[in-house]
């Protein structure tokens, strides 16, 4: 364990010492025990800013938020401080962001302390109804915790010449602090024009009341709804939201917060959505937007390699269900070409069935497809079935390892109630039929990512990751090695989660020297 500056081990005597770094360096290389520490976010940045790097660990925080779900008790406090007070019947403190460097942040927690919690939260794991996969899941959550620090730590490869140069193909020249680029100016200009005033673009209020003049009535300016209209301003404005997020998303601004040494450094969030999908409390790294790929270049000498797994959640679901129709063909590389062929039609028919099942949709032709699906593969439609109607009766569900759902709020509880309950146990149950596999393919992902860690040969390095994809950023020589391990690591998670399951989970990866090359 590791609390401030003191190393207890586990049935051992506390060693307090002034070089942490050093000490943990030292174990590491003697011992790879399993580091438990209150919070990654809080231990892991120092130790890597000092040359350390671990290779297992035990999130408390993290495992904390997925027990007290598990428990019934999704929101509650999930810091090791609060887990330590809960046990000992003490106030609990609220939920504080936890990052390096936060002011009036507490005393961190000491190691006889972390110790309480570490034991208590292995006898509560213990007497879940499948221990093993919650501990598979406790490991997968927190050796997520240590790429995500070790990603923000080494950064996405980010060549800032290449970053400027775009931005001035596509906006202008940099302006001056407060002003627009020349080629949204322009755009704005061009809006105004059409309107016959000034018109601030920017402005939801001032578009709204410039297209009623014009009469036109609007509920929202959203691109989709604009592309409806028939109106001079549509084209130069949509051109304008277009180039105006791109210059406040991934600007210069942007750049000069998040780019440095030549790297795109972001927060990652672990667990930062209900699924288990990972988020970012800064920098944006899950909302890349295509044409920024060109920027993403290896250094010289050195190579991406990129990989995404193909069609995952399909596949999670088939490996869950145990339906061997599905599993059949989930074995083939274009599952929805493979699907076609039992619906006896077309891919996109096979596609939209699939996902009608899994995400709940009705529009269209969705309910006739899944008459299909339902009499062709009747075990993976009843399975996401029982997650629905589970989700519509308020109850909650669970990921393959058991990742909970949250409760249902007090507000749907009084809405199911009310003229208005059909529709809200519907919203519900197409939430808890989703969660159930989109939540099973984050656990996979984390398998994977967990497993290629290790597997990875210096001074290879994790430098992407989302959903499904992953991004190495390594040595051309080691290119082969690399892609090698990627396979490896998908055939590993798969079998860490599923067992001898007749499902493939194809994980392809291609060595680029430019991120846009990859696709």
């Amino acid at each position: 364990m590791v609390a401030g500056e003191t190393v207890l081990p586990v049935g051992g005597a506390a060693r307090h010492t002034a070089d942490l770094a050093g000490a943990v360096r030292e174990i590491e290389a003697a011992e790879r025990p399993r580091w438990v520490w209150a919070d990654t976010r809080e231990t892991y940045p120092d130790l890597l800013r000092a040359g350390v790097r671990v290779s297992r660990c035990h999130d408390l925080a993290l495992t904390e938020g997925l027990l007290l779900a598990y428990e019934g008790r999704y929101g509650e406090s999930r810091s090791a401080r609060a887990a330590h007070a809960r046990l000992h019947g003490l106030p609990v403190p609220e939920e504080q962001p936890s990052a390096p460097g936060t002011l009036f942040a507490p005393e961190p927690l000491g190691a006889e302390a972390v110790a309480e919690v570490l034991a208590d939260q292995l006898r509560r794991i213990e007497a879940l109804a499948e221990p093993g996969r919650f501990r598979l899941l406790v490991a997968a959550e927190s050796a997520g915790a240590l790429v995500a620090a070790e990603m923000s730590h080494d950064g996405m490869p980010w060549r800032r010449d290449v970053h400027d140069a775009l931005l001035t193909e596509l906006l202008g020249p940099r302006p001056v602090h407060g002003m627009r680029p020349a080629k949204l100016q322009a755009l704005a200009d061009e809006v105004a024009a059409a309107f016959g005033h000034p018109v601030n673009p920017d402005s939801v209020q001032q578009l709204v009341k410039a297209f009623k003049g014009a009469g036109v009535a609007l509920k929202t300016t959203r691109s989709w709804e604009l592309k409806q209209i028939d109106h001079p301003a549509v084209a130069p404005l949509l051109a304008y939201k277009e180039l105006a997020r791109l210059h406040s998303f991934h600007g210069w601004a942007w750049a000069d917060q998040w780019v440095r040494g030549g790297r795109f450094r972001p927060e990652y969030v672990v667990g930062g959505v209900v699924s288990g999908r990972w988020a970012t409390s800064g920098g944006g790294a899950l909302q890349i937007p295509k044409v920024m790929r060109r920027v993403v270049v290896a250094d010289d000498g050195w190579v991406l390699i990129v990989a995404d797994a193909a069609q995952l959640e399909p596949r999670v679901l088939a490996a869950m269900a145990g339906d061997v129709g599905l599993a059949r063909a989930a074995g083939e590389i274009d599952l929805y070409s493979a699907l076609a062929k039992s619906f006896g039609g077309q891919r996109d028919n096979a596609k939209i069935a699939m996902l009608s099942a899994m995400y709940g949709g009705t529009s269209g032709d969705a309910p006739k497809l899944l008459a299909v699906m339902r009499q062709r593969f009747p075990r993976a439609y009843q399975f996401v079935e029982d997650a629905a109607k589970a989700g519509e009766e308020g109850r909650l569900v669970r990921s393959w390892l058991g990742r909970t759902s949250p409760p249902p709020s007090s507000r749907w509880r009084e809405l199911v109630s009310g003229p208005e309950g059909g529709r809200a146990a519907r919203d519900r149950g197409r939430f808890t039929r989703n969660f159930v596999v989109q939540g099973t393919a984050a656990e996979w992902a984390l398998a994977l990512l967990a497993v290629l860690r290790g597997l990875l040969p210096e001074p290879a390095r994790l430098v992407f990751f989302q959903h499904d994809e992953v991004m190495v950023h390594c040595p051309l020589e080691q290119a082969e090695e690399v892609m090698a391990a990627v396979s490896a690591a998908a055939e590993e998670a798969s079998r860490l989660l599923f067992g001898s399951t007749p499902v493939r989970f194809p994980m392809e990866a291609v060595a680029v020297a430019c991120y846009a090359d990859a696709k």
